[in-house]
């Protein structure tokens, strides 16, 4: 994902970052040759990062039944998995109070702006979240209001956290789902069962493969396409729709091989299929987000989340109820049907989507262009000069 632009409000004052900046380099504004002691230095800095697959929100559901399975087995009482949680939970939490850095990219300006400050002795060195007052009122309402007046204005965003709630809620309702095939239908130990559910975390890692060898160079491709605009968001669905039809066969070939005379074998190959298909889908739909969304993006993302987060909670609860009234068979070809149903939209957004951004409020078309220090508005405020520097803390 590329890295965010970073700058200050027009009614502040008027300095602007340079958008997606390669490189140390600094650009003057100004009309003199040098600094007079009226003018600010702001510091600015911009970061690409560097797009990387993930697959940690796929492996908890799997390692998570596997551990508290063997837990059962060995006949512990239920008070240790909640001691399990609180015990890695209190490590990882020391883990990223003393190793984690900051990676906020305002934060660091600031941090770099005190030091330069420090260094050179010149107090005109400021960074721009260092020009930038929000009220802690505003800073509330763009925290908690803002991903869902996104959302709601946005039908394109609705459809696709629609979908992915949809995906999402699977993956846990699969938590309910296994035991009724492998625990009762073939008889396996609660320990054996949850070691079923590994098969989505592999075939997610054959995914992250597909994507390294073939998916990336590809869109590596699309860039220098493209070049110098951005690539379409649309390219990203390419995975989608590949994702898309796959987590319907998974389902299908979940259900209509979970009988008990069938090898237990074959409805835990169809999770491999799944996972290769989860994989896909949330990656793709995830970096569309993105690039759809420039400007909002966090918003955008942060609405999907907490929506999908709401359909992995409510899905286990029915889980168990629908697959013992409906049996393993039916109940997974109802799940296939409305994955079926869903299907269009990854379609639908690569026939539409570039039609849909030219109209919407908050996925423009083509990315802004930051005003000049030229077009910013006359203010009584210093004059500002803009300044990249490197990277280095």
């Amino acid at each position: 994902m590329s890295g965010e632009r970073l700058s200050v409000p027009s009614d502040n004052a008027s300095s602007v970052n340079d958008a997606f900046a390669e490189g140390p380099r600094a650009e003057r504004r100004s009309g003199s040759a040098t600094p007079t002691k009226e003018e600010q230095i702001v510091v600015t800095w911009e970061e690409n990062d560097p797009e990387n697959p993930q697959l940690a929100p796929f492996a908890g559901p799997a390692i998570g039944p596997t551990i508290s399975g063997y837990l059962s087995v060995a006949g512990v009482s239920w008070r240790w998995i909640f001691w399990l949680l609180a015990i890695f939970a209190g490590v990882c939490f020391l883990l990223i109070l003393f190793t984690l850095p900051e990676t906020y990219a305002p934060v660091l300006l600031v941090k770099k702006a005190k030091r330069l400050r420090n260094e050179t002795g010149d107090s005109r060195y400021v960074a721009p979240l260092e020009l930038t007052h929000v009220s802690f009122t505003e800073r509330l309402k763009n925290i908690l209001l803002k991903p869902f007046v996104v959302l709601i204005n946005e039908p394109m965003l609705i459809a696709i956290t629609a979908y992915m709630s949809f995906i999402y809620g699977n993956i846990y309702l699969l938590l309910q789902a296994y035991p009724v095939v492998f625990t009762e239908g073939h008889h396996l130990n609660t320990g054996v069962s949850g070691l079923m559910l590994l098969n989505l975390p592999v075939g997610g890692v054959i995914a992250v493969f597909i994507y390294i060898l073939f998916v990336n160079p590809r869109y590596e491709r699309a860039i220098q396409k493209h070049a110098p605009h951005p690539v379409p968001p649309e390219i990203r669905l390419e995975m989608c729709v590949i994702g898309a039809p796959l987590f319907v066969i998974a389902f299908f070939w979940f259900g209509w091989t979970s009988y008990p005379s069938i090898s237990f074998v074959a409805p835990l190959l169809s999770g491999v299929c799944l996972g290769v298909s989860v994989f896909f889908i949330f990656l793709s739909l995830i970096n569309y987000i993105v690039d759809a969304y420039l400007f909002v993006a966090a918003s955008a993302l942060a609405a999907n989340t907490f929506v999908r987060s709401i359909a992995g909670a409510v899905f286990p609860l029915f889980a168990t109820q629908m697959y013992e009234a409906l049996n393993p068979r039916w109940a997974s070809t109802l799940l296939g049907l409305i994955a079926l149903v869903m299907m269009p939209i990854p379609f639908v957004l690569i026939k539409f989507g570039p039609r849909l951004r030219k109209n919407s409020k908050y996925a423009p078309s083509k990315p802004k262009e930051m005003p000049t220090l030229s077009e910013a508005p006359t203010l009584t405020s210093p004059s500002v000069v803009n300044v990249n520097v490197s990277q280095e803390k």
